[in-house]
């Protein structure tokens, strides 16, 4: 019996905040043999419309995942292709899906400055991921800033349930706080992490964690330190 391709989509463009990565061997570089949520991905990429319709007529779901949860939606925004967005989204693709590092098809449209696919899925109510903290001008981002695409969350392991995770930061393992997006719309909350992020910039201490920085201009807005896995004595 023949192993199951892993449900990962690896062609063409990437996630506009996914960190880089090689294609692994057991990944397919072409459309056979693949999963059919993923063969849409594939076939989204190629902008291959009657391929794409065979498919949604056949049953397949168009919000089909894969294990990196981008969508057909996401793949089409990176690659540009306006009739494919528009056939996913008259198909009920939703506009706002967010991938496990939290992009939507919008951001990655924006990204790669696909303009046609930015002006179509903004009318059909697809919405920017802005930062409550983000600044207008390059000279006012914090200096403390980390773009987010240097963050590997490929092999992370949860430190504390929904808030610490293991990741790589330029090659060496961190602890990330990642903010839940309820802190967008909280005003109270985005006060409390402005004060928390003040408050990391302040202290050095031996006994305390280092504070090596933030991402602040992008959601999930998220605080990287310095990771200490713990001692047995």
């Amino acid at each position: 019996m023949e192993a199951k391709v892993p449900a990962r989509f690896t062609l063409g463009r990437q996630s506009s905040l996914a960190p880089q990565r090689q294609l692994e061997e057991s990944e397919l570089e072409d459309g056979e043999g693949m999963d059919q949520g993923v063969r849409l991905m594939y076939l989204a990429n190629e902008a291959d419309l009657e391929g794409i319709k065979e498919l949604l007529d056949s049953g397949v779901d168009v919000n089909f995942r894969d294990i990196d949860n981008r969508t057909a939606l996401h793949v089409a925004a990176c690659q540009g292709s306006k009739k494919v967005v528009q056939l996913l989204i008259e198909g009920g693709a939703d506009v706002d899906p967010k991938d496990r590092w939290g992009s939507t098809p919008l951001a990655d449209a924006i990204h790669y400055k696909n303009h046609e696919a930015i002006k179509f899925l903004e009318k059909h109510g697809a919405k920017p991921l802005v930062a409550p903290m983000h600044v207008n001008h390059a000279r006012e981002v914090p200096e403390y800033e980390i773009d987010p695409g240097e963050l590997d969350f490929t092999n992370s392991v949860e430190i504390t349930k929904g808030t610490f995770r293991i990741a790589l930061w330029r090659g060496i393992q961190v602890a990330i706080k990642k903010l839940g997006e309820e802190v967008v719309s909280d005003d109270d909350k985005v006060r409390a992490f402005r004060d928390e992020l003040a408050l990391l910039q302040r202290i050095r201490h031996p006994n305390v964690v280092q504070f090596l920085g933030a991402v602040t201009q992008s959601s999930p807005m998220m605080i990287v330190m310095e990771y200490l896995p713990k001692v047995c004595i």
